[in-house]
Order: structure tokens, then sequence, then C-alpha cells
């Protein structure tokens, strides 16, 4: 199984028109606003902070950047090509690797696994934008990408978000210039049932060892200047004991 191609082709459409400015993608927050916020729950419970770390859907390579610094190896991985231009263009030094990965594809998360062994995956906003088709075969590559000894941190928006975006899409002036985009693409970011997250990383055979909420980032702001913030929940999990 596949990712959808309607889905690979509106994330390649939207990262070729994306400009390459840093914050000009809604959810391109800073990552001190974000990965080290996550970091920072995450720590507790990495058991070995000295395996390869997979941004997984790591879009124009922000966060992968931020975390390149932070461990010995971290790969950015993306299912839309033109992100991954953005990824390497914005990092010339090289601090992070970047490749094409379709998550949902067992036979390409076998074979990173089989090529990198454990590993831990950060992944932030992915598993809401999928087709509800490919939410659990991403849940089974999590889990493989893992195996014993890694540990996943994924943030995703709550239900709360829902009404957030509605809103924004709603506006009688239209989507925020940096949403906007993504609606035309055909790119539909939506919350997933609270409960259904950690359902999915079950199934797939993984533990979740640790939960919370708190927002998710973005660039654009509201019309009277405060910085919009999307309701999120944050999970942490890894192979049994």
């Amino acid at each position: 199984m596949s990712v959808t191609s309607r889905y690979q082709a509106a994330w390649e459409g939207f990262w070729r028109e994306a400009p390459h400015e840093p914050g000009a993608v809604f959810w391109d927050a800073d990552p001190e606003l974000t990965a080290k916020v996550h970091l920072s729950l995450w720590k507790p419970h990495l058991t070995d902070p000295t395996l390869p770390l997979i941004d997984l859907g790591c879009g124009n390579g922000t966060q992968a950047r931020f975390l390149a610094d932070r461990f010995p190896r971290v790969l950015g991985v993306d299912v839309a090509e033109a992100a991954l231009e953005h990824a390497r263009r914005a990092d010339p030094a090289g601090r992070a690797e970047y490749r094409l990965l379709d998550a949902v594809d067992k036979s390409d998360a076998e074979a990173l696994h089989t090529e990198l062994g454990d590993a831990n995956v950060y992944m932030r906003g992915v598993l809401h934008q999928c087709e509800p088709d490919d939410r659990r075969p991403l849940a089974d590559a999590l889990a493989t990408l893992v195996g014993e000894r890694g540990r996943v941190f994924l943030v995703e928006p709550s239900e709360a978000a829902r009404p957030v975006l509605r809103g924004l899409a709603q506006s009688p002036a239209g989507p925020p210039p940096k949403l906007a985009p993504v609606f035309r693409h055909g790119i539909e970011p939506g919350a997933v049932a609270d409960d259904a997250v950690p359902g999915y990383l079950r199934a797939a055979g993984l533990t979740v060892l640790a939960s919370g909420e708190l927002p998710l980032v973005t660039t654009q702001s509201a019309p009277d200047g405060t910085r919009i913030e999307l309701p999120s929940q944050w999970l942490a999990a890894g192979a049994p004991a």
C-alpha cells in the first residue's frame, strides 16, 4: 500500500509554490517555540538518544535542522520531493540529511529500518492531514522505524482545533494568507478524534508512555495581531517493555 496519489500530488503542488523565506508557511514556526518545547517533553522517555532521529514529514526542514544540532544523525523524510528541495536549499551545510519516503508503504519503512536500525521518530502534525485509510499504515510504519529501542514523539491537532480551522477558512475575508494555499491545493487539515491517535499507536503494537496537551504554534497572526495557535495533543510511545 502506498500513500494516495491525490495526497502526494497535493503536497508536491503546495511545496512547489511555497515561498522559501523562513516562516512563510502556516505551520513553519520557530523551533524555539516548537521542537525545543517538544524535546523537553520527549527527553525523559528517550532510552537511547544516540540512535538516528527521523523527522517524518519534515517539509522544508526547519525542525530537522534544529534537531540536527542535538542528535548525532538526523534524517528528514517527506512524501514530496518539492518539500525536500526546500529543505536542502535551506541547509547548505548539510546539518541534516533529506530523503523521499512514502511511510505508508510498508516496504519503504522496512527498508529504512534495515538501513538505519532502530531510530527515534519525531512527527508533528502529519497524521491528521493523511487520508483516513493511510493513518493505520502510517502508525505501523512508526512501529517499524522505532523497533525495540527507539521512541516516537508526535504532536497532532486535537478535536478542539477543528472549529478554529473552520472559522479561519470561513472568515468573511477568506482564509488567512498563509492558510489559503493549503486549502487551494486540496489539503484539508482537520483533527483526528482525540482518542483515535493513541488507538492507532496501540494497534500498531506501541505503548503510549506519556501524553499531554499543548498549543500547536503557527506563523499566522489573527487580525488583532495575536499568533494563531491550534489546540493539540502530544504523545511519546515505544515498543512494550
